[in-house]
């Protein structure tokens, strides 16, 4: 089968190549993949900048296909189904994360497209536990960026509990931003979405899809616009999405007292300023809130189900699997919202 494979630590280091079909053996399915995202970790993975990848590997960990096939001791999946999946491909089944399903925390997890190969190719292999049927109401397009939606159901839903009327702000109109003020419209919070100016057609988005303001980080002083939103006390929330370290240095400043950051941007380096002395003189919280766990993909598949999220309007470009340098590029260039690759044709 065709598989994108990153060879070798370094920038790029990428191929097309032609590796050997996976065959499922017990609890494993096999699933043609039709649409898969590209994550801002699969960009970190292609400039060398994620130090978790095992190469040789196929990155790739947001998509959606058909089962293909399934091992002998899969029992809820068959052949044909339409699906999507989790990232969780194998964990210690031991630990007290394991034990509470909280399977992004397990610290022997192996990940889809990071620890074993990935969505970038024809066919990918997963275990039954982390399949997904989609309904009628779920597109496959829409399905194959359920896990960057699924992040920001994790973050508001199960890390905080955001309610209607409370202000929070997102620092980063990028894919997972957009797919968190969706989550956060719908459960009918106040939203102020942040970028920079490089951001002016993501924060038009942000504002055709429910967000009450928009600022340009460089061109409007954020911290005196947040100030007048909410009257002078701050927001309630600040969900830092962007992985930039410049935009973490005002994240308390929006903030209320009292008020909590959710850090779920990624960053390529450990090298932060985040006013400290605002923790204890504030009292200011911090959460950080890392990929999802499985009650958040339920979460998730019902608010999709339920119209509350526009997925396939932050699909901006779909590419075959061929073109794939075409489309990093793009995902690099933050031209796009999401660029999707497709495998197979459905």
């Amino acid at each position: 089968m065709k598989a994108l494979v990153k060879t070798a630590p370094g920038y790029n280091k990428m191929a097309l190549q032609e590796i050997q079909k996976p065959i499922p053996v017990g609890d494993q399915v096999l699933i043609k993949v039709i649409y898969t995202g590209i994550c801002g970790t699969d960009i970190h993975g292609f400039k060398g900048e994620y130090d978790r990848l095992k190469t040789p590997l196929v990155l790739g960990h947001e998509f959606s296909g058909i089962v293909e096939a399934v091992g002998a001791s899969v029992e809820k999946v068959k052949v044909g189904d339409q699906v999507t999946s989790e990232t969780t491909f194998a964990t210690c089944g031991e630990c007290v994360s394991c034990q509470n399903k909280e399977y992004n925390l397990c610290l022997n997890r192996k990940g889809l497209g990071s620890q074993v190969n990935g969505s970038f190719a024809e066919y990918v292999l997963t275990r039954e536990e982390s399949v997904h049927l989609l309904s009628d109401n779920i597109s496959l397009l829409a399905a194959s960026i359920t896990e960057p939606i699924a992040c920001g159901v994790h973050a508001s839903m199960e890390k905080t509990d955001v309610k209607a009327g409370d202000v929070a702000v997102i620092i980063g109109p990028g894919p997972i931003g957009l797919c968190l003020s969706q989550v956060l419209k719908s459960v009918g919070a106040t939203l102020i979405v942040m970028g920079i100016t490089q951001d002016k057609d993501r924060l038009a988005t942000a504002k055709e899809l429910g967000a009450d303001y928009t600022i340009d980080t460089q061109a409007e002083d954020a911290v005196a616009m947040v100030k007048e939103i909410t009257n002078g006390t701050g927001a309630d929330y600040c969900f830092e999405c962007s992985g930039a370290a410049p935009a973490v240095k005002y994240a308390f400043d929006y903030l209320k007292q009292k008020g909590t950051l959710i850090q779920m941007g990624v960053f390529s380096k450990n090298v932060n300023e985040l006013d400290l002395n605002s923790i204890v003189q504030r009292e200011m919280n911090i959460l950080g809130s890392r990929s999802q766990k499985p009650s958040t993909w339920q979460l998730t598949l019902d608010l999709m189900e339920r119209g509350k999220i526009d997925a396939e309007r932050l699909i901006t470009k779909i590419y075959p699997l061929e073109e794939w340098e075409t489309a990093f590029e793009e995902a690099i260039a933050g031209t796009e919202i999401k660029v999707v690759l497709q495998p197979n044709e459905r």
